[in-house]
């Protein structure tokens, strides 16, 4: 197995371990608040104040990966680009 592969298979295990995670938390959080102790108006309110900083820490995240993600291609795409035009200098070089 080449190093490539072994680096894909690690990611997808990773990130299928973090699958995992976040589901056990969410239905542990959903056991914890519906066991709680408070009346139906207070776990409602609950409920809706936890899913709007999830949703915006989601939000958030998500942007930041985009930004990451752009980032890095724009970083990729360039050293594709110097990487060609070396090339093509080489190439020029060679045919005098």
């Amino acid at each position: 197995m080449s190093q490539h592969e072994e680096q894909e298979e690690e990611r997808q295990q990773s990130g299928s371990g973090l699958a995992w995670f976040l589901m056990g938390a969410a239905i542990g959080a959903i056991g914890a608040i519906l066991y709680a102790p408070k009346s139906g108006k207070e776990t409602r309110k609950f409920i809706s104040d936890t899913t709007q900083r999830s949703r915006d820490a989601v939000t958030g995240t998500s942007r930041d990966v985009y930004e990451r993600g752009k980032d890095v291609y724009d970083r990729g795409k360039q050293v594709v680009d110097d990487a060609a035009s070396l090339f093509e200098r080489g190439r020029k070089l060679v045919r005098g």
